[in-house]
């Protein structure tokens, strides 16, 4: 899938959540998933928590998390 693809599963609702990040519209948070890989979760765990999940909906998270991280910085000097 491309990330074009990938990041079209992600999807940010007024009032649901807080208006944060959620996958396919589901109350599952982009930072929900990206929260059990950084605390060790594999994949397997993670669709094992969350039944409406798929497999394609982590690789979602975290090209929505690259996506939102990758910015110039520019340091005052």
């Amino acid at each position: 899938m491309t990330d074009k693809t990938l990041l079209s599963r992600i999807t940010i609702t007024p009032g649901v959540l807080g208006g944060r990040p959620c996958v396919r519209g589901l109350r599952i948070s982009v930072v929900d998933i990206l929260d059990m890989l950084a605390d060790g979760a594999s994949r397997v765990d993670i669709l094992e928590s969350y039944e409406d999940l798929e497999d394609a909906d982590i690789s979602a998270a975290l090209a929505y998390a690259s996506q939102a991280l990758n910015h110039p910085v520019i340091a005052a000097e």
